[in-house]
């Protein structure tokens, strides 16, 4: 079960694993046994494709997602990953300051030169212990680079067979067609959850009509469409959750939960698994990033790849998202 990212010959099964938090850093940690488990449960589930970074964990994510896929066949999985947050030059747009694993205060910025996207890639090869990358992504836009000069690099390392497709996070649709005067993306990462829904817009409108997919990251709302957390909840200080979910109106996420916890009852499902099927069926949508940060939770996300939901309760649902979530 998969689908074809843009017009390439790569595709990615419809829920992916995220590696966000699994590279420990704003996330609180996490045990490198639990998430190399998460990465092998997801596998062996049928969620083949990992999406990963350098900034997640200062290339700790990478490393991990290198480790856990030893012994698998390569050609059967898809290894999605980004460049263009870098914490060692101060270059581009200052984005934020965070420290590492090491509890060691960093710079990071988003940076798309391209002899800084050509190296970071080299690295990104060797900490996954790969020879090619499935999916290369500018992670954010740089306002301080040319838009042809990021993307031209990416199609050198396509021409290259160092990656098999290219694509960008976290742009809009006009910074989508300014990028495809250069090349042709394969795809745009951008945050789509039930609470969060603007990129309907923009971005799918331009998708749908460029043969462009859409990989939704954050659908669940670091956790928040779980039902799991409420506006007590209580987090470890470098989890950035706690000042995250503070946007929300918790009052009316609680009212939604308690809604999808029924219906998914119905289906004798997990609450998350619901809102994972419902985000990997809107249009354009290619794939929904699930993190997972033990093996149950990994197993509990793939379950969603088999969840077909009705019309009446994707109607339904429908009714239940009208009007804003925004604190």
């Amino acid at each position: 079960m998969q689908n074809r990212i843009g017009t390439t010959d790569v595709s990615v099964t419809p829920i992916t694993l995220g590696a966000w938090a699994i590279g420990g850093a704003m996330w609180g940690g996490n045990e490198e046994a639990d998430s190399i488990a998460a990465i092998k449960a997801s596998i062996d589930n049928g969620i083949t494709s990992i999406d990963t970074a350098p900034v997640y964990g200062m290339g700790y994510s990478e490393e991990l997602v290198g480790k856990a896929i030893r012994g698998y066949d390569r050609s059967k999985l898809q290894i999605l990953t980004k460049f263009g947050m870098v914490w060692d030059q101060e270059k581009g747009d200052y984005a934020f300051e965070r420290k590492d694993n090491a509890g060691v205060s960093r710079k990071i910025y988003k940076y798309g030169g391209y002899e800084n996207a050509i190296k970071e890639v080299e690295i990104s090869l060797k900490r996954l212990q790969t020879d090619y990358i499935d999916l290369i992504q500018l992670h954010w836009p740089d306002s301080t680079t040319p838009v042809s000069e990021t993307m031209e690099a990416m199609q050198k390392m396509l021409d290259e067979g160092k990656v098999r497709a290219i694509g960008v996070c976290n742009y809009n649709g006009a910074q989508l067609a300014e990028a495809e005067q250069t090349v042709k993306l394969a795809s745009d990462q951008v945050p789509y959850s039930m609470l969060k829904r603007n990129i309907e817009k923009d971005v799918v409108p331009y998708a749908l009509a460029n043969e462009l997919s859409v990989i939704a990251y954050s659908p669940m709302e670091r956790g928040l469409l779980t039902g799991k957390y409420n506006a007590a909840s209580q987090f470890a200080a470098d989890d950035h959750r706690s000042n995250y979910f503070k946007q929300f109106d918790m009052d009316k996420v609680a009212e939604l939960t308690a809604r999808l916890a029924e219906m998914a009852a119905g289906y004798q499902v997990a609450v998350a698994q619901l809102v994972l099927a419902w985000t990997a069926h809107q249009p354009a949508v290619a794939a929904a990033l699930a993190g997972a940060r033990n093996a149950k939770q990994a197993a509990e996300n793939a379950g969603a790849m088999h969840l077909e939901l009705a019309e009446a309760d994707l109607a339904q649902i429908e009714e239940w998202l009208a009007g804003s979530f925004l604190s």
